[in-house]
């Protein structure tokens, strides 16, 4: 599962890890740090054009919605793609296929109950850089009568160290698997082939402010840790 998630690195710092994929103008256009990213709301995201096979860098509506969907409200269930079911599920298999797309954060937030509480815990690289998180793009015509380009991030089972807080993680590419997942000549097989847990030693977990339990509060003091 990743519900939350955090891009507060300015992008002169994180465009420097995904040159050439991106344009950084664009990525600075619309771009303000963010502690506290939800469903719904627009995400940096890096894309293929499935024409010109071109990259681009888009802000995409975090919630898959389909072409064929009359309602972008079915986009909120659909937020995460299971990487075990990917293929089989009529919205995310043709994406799948041509429009894979990485989700660009330093971090993001799962939640453990304490008690009678749900302790929030900021899951961030441990070399305080920034993730790539593969996902899936597509661009809906109907609910609006205008293209909406939309986007969910794929998930897959934990890795030993973060499994005591959430059974779920998304997929984090790295290095050459960053340019691999966005060619749309990469078979299917190929590209679920690349959805396992990262590895233990490539993130931390730190408890950090309940705030952040509200998804309309977005500031530095979500990530204050406790």
């Amino acid at each position: 599962m990743c519900g939350r998630f955090t891009l507060k690195t300015q992008p002169d710092q994180w465009g420097q890890l995904l040159l050439p994929l991106l344009d950084l103008e664009v990525a600075k256009a619309e771009w303000t740090p963010r502690y506290n990213i939800a469903p719904t709301q627009n995400i940096v995201a890096i894309a293929v054009n499935c024409e010109s096979a071109e990259r681009l860098t888009a802000y995409f509506r975090w919630g898959l919605v389909p072409s064929w969907a009359e309602d972008l409200a079915i986009g909120n269930r659909m937020i995460n793609a299971r990487a075990e079911t990917i293929s089989e599920k009529r919205s995310f298999a043709g994406p799948l296929k041509s429009r894979r797309c990485i989700v660009v954060a330093d971090g993001y937030y799962e939640w453990r109950a304490e008690g009678k509480l749900k302790q929030p815990y900021w899951i961030h690289p441990a070399d305080a850089g920034v993730v790539a998180m593969a996902g899936l793009w597509e661009t809906n015509r109907r609910a609006t009568g205008q293209p909406v380009n939309s986007c969910t991030i794929i998930t897959t089972s934990a890795n030993e160290k973060l499994a005591e807080l959430h059974d779920r993680m998304p997929v984090i590419l790295s290095g050459d698997d960053v340019t691999r997942w966005l060619d749309p000549k990469l078979a299917v097989d190929a590209a679920t082939a690349m959805l396992g847990p990262a590895a233990n030693e490539m993130l931390e977990a730190a408890a950090v402010d309940r705030r952040v339990n509200n998804a309309r509060v977005d500031d530095s003091e979500c990530l204050r840790f406790v």
